[in-house]
């Protein structure tokens, strides 16, 4: 899925057209990032010289393919691009920005060794206390961040992993790529963004987020255990499914 639509003009004149290419260049540039508002109507008509019939027929295009969004008395603002994902699948979210046009960027923000914790050993159904790595990942679409990982890996599984520094790669293709699961399970639920992921995401305390958590296993051995948040206006997940048999 690319950020946005295509943009067409239709015919509507060299003043159109320039206007539309003008604002969408600055978008997909990343000159004008998510967010970033767009001059008022009349504010266009001055800078081109314009009716503002000509300037709302271009920012109503450009809205309707997905660049910019427009709010009763606020303006226009960049939108921010929005990834789709399928609820039931394990991928790598560098696929998912790429699928985005944008370039795709990691960053390992802490790595913790150490025995686990109550807490640990309810994340992953450990039943016994044993070594795991605790990991907190930042996962950007060009220099906006697209997502926040937290992740705990049971050393005891994936022993290898303790050596692993995850700076060069993430741990999710890491693990995929070492580590045949048999097993995984998915729970998706809605948080307001305390200021740590508020900080980490680049949005307000508060901000509404999506929250994907996931644990796996490997021949009823648990694996990992990660939780990806997002955004909640920038990730949609999709489950597509058939009616049950009988």
């Amino acid at each position: 899925m690319s950020m946005a639509g295509t943009v067409v003009a239709d015919g509507g004149g060299s003043l159109h057209q320039r206007i539309l290419t003008d604002i969408s260049e600055k978008i997909t540039s990343g000159a004008w990032a998510p967010g970033h508002r767009i001059p008022f109507e009349h504010e266009l008509s001055v800078q081109y010289n314009c009716s503002r019939m000509t300037v709302n027929k271009a920012l109503s295009q450009l809205a309707k393919a997905g660049l910019i969004e427009r709010r009763r008395r606020s303006g226009s603002f960049v939108r921010r691009p929005q990834s789709q994902a399928a609820v039931l699948e394990i991928h790598d979210i560098r696929i998912e920005v790429e699928a985005l046009g944008l370039p795709y960027c990691y960053e390992r923000v802490a790595r913790h060794k150490r025995r686990s914790s109550a807490e640990d050993r309810a994340l992953l159904e450990l039943g016994l206390a044993g070594p795991v790595l605790a990991l907190e990942c930042g996962h950007f679409a060009g220099e906006r961040p697209f997502a926040h990982e937290q992740r705990l890996i049971n050393l005891t599984a994936v022993p290898e992993a303790a050596d692993e520094e995850f700076v060069a790669i993430a741990p999710g293709p890491w693990l995929i790529g070492r580590v045949p699961w048999s097993e995984a399970e998915h729970r998706i639920r809605a948080v307001a963004a305390d200021r740590h992921i508020a900080a980490a995401l680049d949005i307000e305390a508060g901000a509404p987020c999506l929250v994907v958590e996931r644990r796996t296993w490997s021949a009823e051995h648990p694996v990992t255990h990660v939780r990806f948040t997002y955004a909640a206006e920038s990730h949609t997940l999709v489950a597509r499914f058939r009616p049950s048999q009988g």
